[in-house]
């Protein structure tokens, strides 16, 4: 596996910039009703979406032919698409990210592709389609933003910055965060845009995120990248995330492994 997320880079990057440039940006704040489409509460789909994915499918499949793919789109209309990520080579693609964003003409929103191996993720590719920001990284490799190598850094604010997603959340442990981990923190909107969300926490914008759904195609890139830059992203428990384990719910992330363990502490209280 050493050095293949490498050689791929280049490959990955300009099939990502194609879907970019050929199905998302002429569509942006320029969509037709009837090309958003509601795909479940507070979630919609577009005509972008789509024919993103399947630019990227064609194009990662010529890459690595012997991996599976698994999309975004391709997996909400048939679910056993998903048991393709515990089995070997396996890309997943997130073909518009911050749907809800673009579809409301604003930003952020991008594009996200990570590569597998028997659920275990190995390497990550994240796009932003306004500003080009292109970010990767391979497990044991580092991560890297616009081809130069980054490191996590904190935000140096005091209380730490918070971006805390309560969207999939029950109303119970909406309240109980509200009440026993938000005091501790500056709260800040979430960008509703794990292309922009992972960044943030690299970058010094964020301290730490709390997320509940996990699924592969919004977390497994903006995982390793972070991860791979010396921030930490994990299960509560402090277990690794895998692709394959995208319906357990729960995960943080944060901008250095202290960071993690104190907002871990704070959650473990709540059980």
């Amino acid at each position: 596996m050493a050095g293949l997320i490498e050689s791929l880079t280049a490959a990955v990057h300009a099939a990502m910039r194609e879907a970019s440039e050929r199905a998302i940006l002429p569509r942006y704040q320029t969509l037709a009703a009837h090309e958003v489409i509601d795909k479940a509460a507070d979630d919609v789909v577009t005509i972008a979406d789509h024919e993103a994915e399947e630019i990227l499918g064609e194009a990662l499949a010529a890459l690595l032919p012997e991996a599976a793919l698994v999309g975004e789109e391709a997996a909400h209309a048939d679910p056993a698409v998903l048991d393709r990520l515990g089995s070997g080579l396996c890309w997943i693609i997130d073909p518009l990210d911050g749907t809800n964003n673009f579809a409301a003409g604003k930003p952020p929103f991008g594009v996200l592709v990570a590569l597998s191996d028997g659920g275990e993720n190995v390497g990550g590719w994240i796009l932003d389609s306004l500003s080009g920001r292109f970010c990767h990284a391979e497990r044991g490799c580092g991560a890297f933003i616009d081809g130069e190598r980054i490191t996590s850094r904190a935000s140096g604010r005091e209380p730490p910055v918070a971006a805390i997603s309560l969207v999939f959340m029950d109303q119970a442990k909406r309240e109980a965060i509200k009440t026993h981990i938000a005091p501790h923190y500056t709260l800040v909107d979430i960008p509703r845009c794990a292309a922009e969300q992972y960044p943030r926490l690299v970058l010094g914008q964020n301290d730490v995120s709390i997320f509940e759904r996990t699924l592969p195609w919004d977390h497994a890139a903006g995982v390793l990248f972070l991860n791979e830059a010396g921030g930490k992203a994990a299960r509560l428990d402090g277990s690794a995330y895998r692709a394959n384990d995208w319906n357990r719910p729960g995960m943080l992330g944060a901008s250095s492994p202290w960071l993690w363990d104190e907002l871990a502490e704070r959650m473990a209280v709540l059980g």
